[in-house]
């Protein structure tokens, strides 16, 4: 089984969530994609962050797709770093093929993450295109650290054959859409 994790606080869950998903789903050619709702980022404001089952429940109301499942299991961790998730994952399930799904928009920051390279090489990464973000895999510390690890986008449904580190860039649609810009606008609720 292949399985994608896209992890953020969904702060709110939204239209661009989804097309994020469905271009991993198809492009990745996965089993699953699993929403891993983050309890806070720690390089970020706590400040308008949703209550963690108010945004659960906002996913679950999203998403629609049976192969998307909506998660919170990082809350149970006991911290809030994502190189600690993923070796959780990678440790308590062995018979899965994972790949991390993250935005475009991320690889700006990425490299002020605790133990990015460790999460670049605990499973192969995806990176969706995202507005304003599309020159970011040109410049960004992970990708210029990892350049020899770089997969052509047209070889994405083969990456999670590939050992860590392995990433590769996936252009595509993209939604303008972001969690900040809804919270700015006061519309928190998706489509019910």
């Amino acid at each position: 089984m292949v399985v994608g994790l896209f992890g953020g606080s969904f702060n709110p869950p939204h239209e661009g969530h989804l097309l994020v998903s469905e271009i991993a789903l198809r492009r990745l050619r996965l089993d699953q994609l699993w929403w891993m709702v983050t309890p806070g980022n720690p390089l970020k404001s706590k400040s308008g962050l949703a209550p963690l089952q108010e945004r659960i429940a906002m996913s679950e109301r999203l998403v629609r797709d049976p192969r998307i499942k909506v998660t919170a299991f990082e809350q149970s961790l006991g911290g809030p770093y994502t190189a600690h998730t993923l070796a959780h994952v990678k440790a308590r399930n062995r018979g899965i093929h994972f790949i991390w799904i993250m935005g475009a928009d991320s690889l700006r920051t990425f490299h002020l993450w605790q133990e990015w390279q460790s999460i670049v090489r605990t499973f192969p990464i995806a990176v969706i295109d995202r507005p304003g973000s599309t020159l970011s895999f040109l410049s960004s510390n992970m990708t210029r650290t990892f350049d020899y690890a770089h997969v052509d986008e047209d070889d994405a449904g083969a990456l999670w054959k590939k050992p860590a580190p392995a990433w590769t860039f996936l252009h595509g649609p993209r939604s303008t859409i972001s969690s900040t810009s809804l919270r700015l606008a006061g519309a928190g609720n998706p489509r019910t």
